[in-house]
């Protein structure tokens, strides 16, 4: 028997890709032959991930696992294969989120909502990274579903930071960092929101680190970078950095103060489980997967006042008694993904199909 997953893209840095390639190597360790096929590959990850091509349907007992967030080939491909078929559901971006920004991204998460439901009677087990991706698959009308968190690897975030990086972000600023993609559902204009507040009413020394992938449409960021120039703020004060390297992230991490979610939508958070790992106060807006992700750990507020959100940002920051209070509490909660807990979920899905 062998586990093959199946995944649309596999680029460096992505959360999806990382997982599948740890789960990959957790199969490898049970004894078993297991790949991460994909339709494409990061020059880097080349020899590590193979191509979907090369793939071959070589029995019955075999198994496919298909990592889903978007529609693609893949998809048909996995109702024609002929062994036993699992989907792990990673979530997918309301469209309503890109409307008026990028209607091609709004037209393409439609129809993997709809691509998504075509899977239901074509799969031996349906597995979604959280237990709010879960009922998205309930909702879709899949009849044996189940969690399975996404597998990090906890080593690489004990590596050395970029040490340039964050001797720079040590220069008396406070850092508010937030890490994702630029996009509409993740609500940067409400991170500036609060880093205006903060300068005006609060101290002028800080800086709002935006660490993501930025948008294939510049209307969006165009119109961010606008609101910041609006409110006073340089591109120092407000940071779009991009795509950053893994030393570089772990820089920002290190040199961060605190670490701010406003996103409307989450389907899991792996931001949220690297901030608790490097010892972050995480402050979120409890939305989607936020409040289940975070377990009771850090602070959750479920209304977007500014200035409260503000306030208790400062708070984090300069009372010690609570930022200790916090982070005990992240560091309790961050076990429960440890990498031997999720590959034994893992092994205990695999097993009953």
């Amino acid at each position: 028997m062998r586990i093959d997953q199946w995944i649309p893209a596999l680029h460096k840095g992505d959360a999806v890709g990382d997982s599948a390639l740890l789960m990959r190597d957790t199969i490898r360790r049970w004894g078993l032959d297991a790949d991460v096929y994909a339709l494409e590959i990061d020059q880097c990850l080349e020899g590590d991930g193979r191509r979907f091509a090369e793939w071959r349907d070589s029995g019955t007992d075999d198994i496919v696992i298909l990592h889903y967030a978007l529609p693609s080939p893949l998809t048909p491909a996995l109702k024609r294969h002929g062994g036993r078929r699992v989907l792990l559901y990673h979530n997918i971006t309301p469209p309503e989120s890109f409307l008026g920004f990028d209607e091609e991204m709004a037209r393409i998460c439609i129809q993997g909502r709809r691509d998504l439901a075509s899977l239901k009677d074509d799969v031996d087990l349906a597995l979604a990274v959280s237990e709010f991706n879960r009922r998205d698959l309930v909702q879709a009308g899949f009849g044996r579903t189940a969690v399975l968190p996404i597998q990090l690897d906890f080593a690489r975030y004990r590596k050395p930071p970029n040490p340039i990086l964050r001797r720079t972000l040590d220069d008396g600023l406070v850092n508010i960092l937030f890490v994702g993609r630029v996009s509409p559902n993740k609500c940067h204009a409400d991170l500036i929101r609060v880093a205006a507040y903060w300068k005006r009413y609060i101290a002028p020394n800080v800086r709002l680190l935006l660490v993501g992938k930025l948008p294939r449409f510049r209307r969006y960021f165009d119109a961010l970078q606008s609101f910041f120039y609006e409110l006073g703020f340089t591109p120092w004060e407000i940071v779009f950095t991009g795509h950053v390297e893994h030393d570089d992230l772990l820089a920002y991490y290190t040199g961060a103060d605190v670490f701010l979610s406003m996103s409307a939508h989450e389907g899991f958070g792996v931001p949220f489980l690297e901030a608790m790992l490097l010892d972050v106060p995480v402050l979120a807006y409890k939305a989607a997967a936020v409040g289940e992700t975070l377990g009771g750990a850090g602070l959750a507020f479920t209304r977007k006042e500014v200035a409260e959100v503000a306030e208790t940002a400062y708070l984090l920051v300069t009372n010690a008694a609570l930022r200790e209070s916090v982070l005990a509490g992240q560091r309790r909660r961050v076990r429960a993904f440890a990498p031997e807990n999720v590959a034994s979920l893992l092994r205990r899905h695999i097993e009953s199909l």
